[in-house]
C-alpha cells in the first residue's frame, strides 16, 4: 500500500482535470483520511491517480458523490462487498431494486431492535402491573382453520398468508364470523422452533377449500390472561402466566391458545390490540388455590 499525499495543494494532472489530495478530499467529504485508505483497498473508490514513485492518492470533485453514496449505506451496516455490488449495477431499476432490499432489511432490524427495548423496559420495571388470570372452561367451537407444521420463524408470514386465505374462502361461501380468530401453537413450536400451528376463525358451518378445512375446538379449561398492545413484549405476558401456572400447581395440557380479541385486522393502533392468552391446565396438587 502506498503512502499518502500531504494534506494542502490541489494540482492538476496533464493540465486537465484538477485534483485534490486525500487530505482535501476527506475536508469536502467529511470522511476520515482511514476511511478513504479502506475505500480504496476495498475497490469501492479508487484514487483518480496513484502517484507511482510516491504512493500519493489523489481524487477529483466528481467522486465526492460517490464517496458520500457509500459513506450513507456503510452508516446503514450495507456490508462492503453489497456495497461494491451495488455500485457496479449501472441499470437504474436494478439499482433500486439492491437498495430497496437493503432498506427492507434495515427496517426489519429496526423493528427488532425496537421490540428488544419495550421487552426490556417492562422486564425493568421497578413496579410492574399485576397480572390479571382467570380460570375459565370453554365449549366446543365450530371454526374454519388452516393448519401445518411451520418453523418459528415463519410463524408471522404463514398466519399472514392463512388468514388471507381463510378470509377469502369464508367470504366465497358467505361465511360470517361468529366469533374473534384464534390460534393453537403446539409447545414444539417453542421448545424446538418447529411444530404445528393452526389459525382459525369460528364459524357457523364451516367450509371446505384449499388450505382451509372444518375442525372443532375442543372444551377445554384455561388459564388466561390478555395481553395488551403489540406484540413486542408477549414473551414477557407468557413468561408472567408461565410462572403463575407452575407457582399454582396447575399443569399444562394440550397446545397455547390465543384469541385476537382485538387486533391488526381490526385496527392499525397498536396500542389497541388485545390478544388473550390460554394455558389448557388442571389442577395437580390438591388444595393448591387459585386466584
Amino acid at each position: 500500500m502506498g503512502l499518502d499525499s500531504p494534506v494542502g495543494g490541489g494540482s492538476r494532472l496533464g493540465g486537465v482535470d484538477e485534483v485534490l489530495t486525500i487530505g482535501e478530499f476527506s475536508r469536502i467529504t467529511h470522511l476520515s483520511i482511514r476511511t478513504l485508505r479502506r475505500y480504496h483497498e476495498a475497490g469501492l473508490l479508487e484514487p483518480a491517480h496513484v502517484d507511482r514513485q510516491s504512493g500519493y492518492r489523489y481524487y477529483t470533485l466528481d467522486q465526492v458523490p460517490a464517496a458520500q453514496v457509500i459513506h450513507r449505506f456503510r452508516e446503514l451496516d450495507m456490508p462492503l462487498r453489497e456495497v461494491g455490488e451495488l455500485l457496479a449495477v449501472t441499470d437504474p431499476d436494478a439499482r433500486a431494486a439492491v437498495i430497496a432490499q437493503h432498506l427492507r432489511r434495515v427496517e426489519h432490524q429496526l423493528d427488532q431492535t425496537k421490540a428488544a427495548v419495550v421487552a426490556l423496559r417492562r422486564l425493568l420495571d421497578p413496579a410492574p402491573g399485576a397480572l390479571e388470570v382467570k380460570r375459565q372452561r370453554t365449549e366446543a367451537t365450530n371454526v374454519a382453520a388452516v393448519r401445518g407444521v411451520v418453523e418459528r420463524r415463519d410463524v408471522l408470514q404463514w398466519y399472514a398468508d392463512a388468514m388471507s386465505e381463510l378470509d377469502g374462502v369464508l367470504a366465497a361461501a358467505g361465511e360470517a364470523p361468529t366469533g374473534p380468530p384464534g390460534g393453537l401453537y403446539d409447545n414444539e413450536l417453542f421448545t424446538d422452533e418447529r411444530g404445528v400451528m393452526l389459525v382459525y376463525i369460528p364459524v357457523s358451518q364451516p367450509p371446505r377449500s384449499g388450505a382451509v378445512e372444518p375442525f372443532v375446538i375442543p372444551p377445554a379449561e384455561l388459564t388466561t390472561t390478555v395481553h395488551v398492545g403489540p406484540h413486542d413484549d408477549i414473551d414477557v405476558t407468557y413468561g408472567a402466566l408461565g410462572t403463575y401456572v407452575r407457582q399454582h400447581a396447575l399443569e399444562v395440557a394440550g397446545p397455547v391458545r390465543e384469541i385476537y380479541q382485538v387486533g391488526p385486522r381490526d385496527t392499525t393502533d397498536s396500542s389497541g390490540w388485545r390478544t388473550e392468552i390460554g394455558w389448557p391446565t388442571f389442577q395437580t396438587v390438591a388444595g393448591a388455590t387459585v386466584a
